[in-house]
């Protein structure tokens, strides 16, 4: 079970708490990585590559959200794409 922010809206330990909360499940991915015969270092540079990843199709879906909403505007505005 992870644990839940101590607070509903932010505040000042609230990312060190997310930390702690997510060490298990961490560890837990690691270990099971050393057992299928993964390096620690080809594991953590894997979990860095993933995160890296993650942020850029972030980016990419909130720019693509962004052109949606400039696209539909205009639309409704009868201005042509």
């Amino acid at each position: 079970m992870i644990s839940r922010p101590r607070e509903a809206n932010d505040y000042p330990d609230r990312v060190i708490d997310c930390q702690e909360a997510m060490e298990p499940g961490f560890q837990a991915i690691v270990d099971c990585m050393l057992e299928a015969a993964w390096s620690r270092g080809e594991t953590l540079r894997s979990l860095k590559r993933l995160i890296a990843a993650d942020n850029m199709t972030q980016k990419e879906n909130a720019r693509t959200e962004t052109q949606l909403a400039i696209a539909r505007a205009m639309m409704r505005a009868g201005k042509p794409l």
